[in-house]
């Protein structure tokens, strides 16, 4: 099918076309004549299908710099449209199957700050101890195999501001430095996966924690698993590591980038029931 300009492809095609393209622009969105440029299509072509979709509220154009860009209803309606669950359901199902698989606790982190937050476990039949402690707790990013792989995976210009920002509270609480908490990164980086083993601020206990990554790569929360240290031996870690690594690239890719749980933990957390220490 061709336009009456020469232009292929039908009207949904193109729409859609253009709405990457706006998608890929900057903040301040795009002129006519780059849309045009970056979708193959006329001008003439290309300012129809934008005025059709201003029509409908999806793109919105500046009145001073003339530029278009996706409208605030847009976004609102691919919200609605991902919402299958958050984050906190999707991985409550896997975290007891998990913890009774394993037979160790199993953590769910998530990104708040310059933090890690628990927000969501599941006991296993030993007694552990752990950084977060119970749901809701909190520890600075870098503290805690879950809260390091969080900060390891990162992009490198955020994880760095979160060292220089935590830095002084970790030294402020006899924690890491800067050449142990860096080393530990790029260990992460290299492994997939963060992991102690029964020395350090908690003795006797281990934990594997791995990322979970949204479609940029990018780690919005950690699946984490806390035992006993000897029960973390080299046979097990392998298998215990490809688990984890596997459940976390499942919820991967079910996340919604409009979930509120990604960018609010601490509010979605007032609303759900706490479970007493145990």
């Amino acid at each position: 099918m061709k336009d009456q300009d020469g232009s292929t492809g039908t009207s949904l095609q193109r729409g859609f076309a253009i709405i990457r393209a706006l998608a890929a622009s900057s903040g301040d969105g795009a002129k006519l004549t780059h849309i045009a440029q970056a979708t193959g299509l006329a001008q003439p072509t290309a300012h129809r299908i934008l005025r059709a979709l201003a029509g409908e509220g999806v793109v919105e154009q500046d009145e001073r710099s003339k530029a278009y860009r996706l409208s605030v209803e847009f976004f609102a309606l691919a919200a609605r449209a991902g919402q299958r669950g958050n984050l906190r359901d999707i991985c409550r199902p896997i975290l007891l199957r998990l913890s009774a698989a394993l037979g160790d606790t199993m953590f769910l982190l998530v990104r708040s700050g310059y933090d890690a937050m628990c927000l969501d476990r599941s006991e296993g039949p030993f007694p552990i101890r752990s950084f977060t402690g119970d749901v809701g707790g909190r520890v600075a990013l870098g503290v805690g195999q879950g809260a390091l792989v969080i900060l390891a995976f990162l992009p490198e210009a955020e994880r760095e501001e979160i060292i220089r920002f935590n830095l002084p509270r970790l030294l402020d609480l006899g924690l890491y430095d800067e050449v142990y908490l860096r080393t530990e990164i790029k260990r992460s980086l290299d492994l997939g996966y963060a992991a102690s083993h029964g020395v350090g601020l908690l003795p006797g206990m281990a934990g594997i924690a791995v990322p979970v990554l949204d479609r940029q790569g990018r780690a919005v929360a950690a699946l984490s698993v806390a035992t006993l240290a000897e029960r973390l031996n080299a046979d097990r870690l392998p298998t215990v590591v490809q688990i984890l690594k596997k459940e976390a690239a499942s919820v991967g890719a079910q996340l919604n980038p409009f979930d509120p749980v990604l960018r609010r933990p601490a509010q979605i957390l007032g609303g759900l029931p706490v479970e007493p220490p145990k």
